[in-house]
């Protein structure tokens, strides 16, 4: 059954299209990370500090360096997947990828007024993700088919190179923008102005529900642990598919907090990354912390050291490949249900209002508990303090288990102590 799942996975986890959509997600990151710097300045929680920004008139400066990073996610992410995929195939990835963010533009609606015409950043930003990803993957294909035809201008050798992948582009890059020119017209024929509403209302409300809820998020944090455990990198395999229904969240929650309206969402990036996977994937924080603290057989101890450090940054493959987690059943059943038990805490918290929502600020994976809280709820200590009460969770679940293992393991190493010793003797 293992053998299975993991071939399964494995083929899902190495699908050229998933992992193109992540490395255009990915290509996108610094933009995110760098608006959400912008946006914690812009929004110290320090009393008259946003009426101070304005009247020396940083704030408007501060809100247009966000919507010129963060606002641009999908402008990003459409020449990222397209680029990616076309290297997959071995073609002009530059090429393809220009071509593809061409396209995008092309069949955004542009919005009119007495002044000119332009695009929205609502179309720009986390709202046209589901458009980079269907124009940014076929116009990848499109691009490489006609290329590895043959269907391309060919240049007189001694032509420098940049200007021969140029001309190479031409053809095949003009039937990807005649083909979205036309997909523009036909929707405009049948009466649909917005290909945005579309693509949104099709993929992304069944997605949505996966990827909003609380019993979807169960169901997520269970296949992340489980591909895990087989020794399969569960966010590779899961992400590409979700992480847009996250980041959409988190987007949506920092127009409404810049625009000082309630925030929609509580299952965003954030409160995946920062709030239920501490210490990573099975937040194994509370397990290298029970190593660290009450392991007495020597392997566990030396392993409590070796990966306490790296827990605390959330890098926990150390743990998953050291100790090991994977293929080890007696810590599959805590590997699942401490980050249940971290999301349900959570969650429940924040849907009250005793605990503040993620405000759309994208911290860093890597950030330390307790801070990464206090940052992503904008400078709230609720966020940070239920870090804390989510941590202690962990360690009480992992404990026991950890204990039945250390106990087994005090076992080998007398019996091996026993058998060295006889030796000697």
């Amino acid at each position: 059954m293992l053998e299975k799942v993991e071939e399964i996975a494995g083929r899902i986890g190495g699908q050229r299209h998933l992992q193109s959509l992540r490395d255009g997600i990915l290509l996108s990151m610094p933009l995110i990370i760098i608006g959400s710097i912008f946006l914690i300045l812009g929004n110290l929680p320090i009393n008259g500090y946003t009426d101070w920004l304005a009247d020396i008139g940083l704030a408007s400066i501060f809100s247009k360096i966000v919507n010129g990073s963060f606002g641009l996610m999908a402008l990003v992410a459409v020449f990222g997947m397209a680029h990616s995929l076309a290297e997959y195939y071995e073609v002009d990835g530059v090429s393809a990828g220009i071509i593809a963010l061409s396209s995008f533009v092309i069949v955004t609606p542009d919005l009119v007024s007495n002044a000119g015409s332009g695009i929205s950043y609502a179309y720009l930003g986390s709202g046209g993700l589901f458009v980079a990803i269907v124009v940014g993957l076929i116009s990848a294909e499109i691009f490489r088919f006609f290329v590895q035809k043959n269907f391309t201008v060919k240049m007189p050798e001694g032509v420098p190179i940049a200007v021969e992948k140029s001309f190479a582009a031409l053809l095949p890059g003009l039937m990807v923008i005649v083909f979205w020119g036309l997909v523009y017209l036909f929707l405009g024929l049948a009466g649909i102005d917005n290909i945005h509403t579309l693509l949104t209302n099709t993929l992304g409300k069944p997605l949505s529900v996966l990827g909003g809820s609380l019993w979807g998020t169960l169901v997520i944090i269970a296949l992340n642990s489980i591909f895990w455990f087989v020794g399969i990198h569960g966010a590779n395999t899961i992400n590409p598919v979700i992480q847009p229904i996250w980041l959409q969240n988190t987007d949506a929650n920092r127009l409404a907090f810049q625009a000082g309206k309630e925030l929609p969402h509580i299952v965003t990036n954030e409160f995946m990354f920062n709030f239920v996977w501490i210490g990573g994937g099975g937040a194994t924080i509370g397990l290298v912390i029970c190593l660290w603290l009450f392991a007495k057989s020597k392997n566990n101890k030396a392993m409590g050291k070796l990966t306490v450090a790296p827990g605390i940054f959330n890098i926990n493959e150390p743990a998953l490949f050291g100790l090991p987690i994977v293929l080890n059943f007696k810590l599959l059943v805590p590997f699942i249900l401490a980050p249940m038990a971290a999301a349900l805490i959570t969650y429940f918290s924040m849907a009250s209002g005793l605990v503040a929502k993620p405000i759309g600020i994208v911290v860093p994976w890597t950030m330390p508990p307790i801070i990464s809280g206090y940052l992503a709820t904008g400078g709230k200590i609720s966020g940070a303090i239920i870090q804390i009460i989510t941590l202690a969770v962990t360690i009480v679940i992992y404990y026991p288990f950890v204990k039945l293992m250390d106990k087994s393991q005090l076992k080998e190493e007398a019996q091996e102590e026993s058998h060295e010793l006889s030796k000697t003797i």
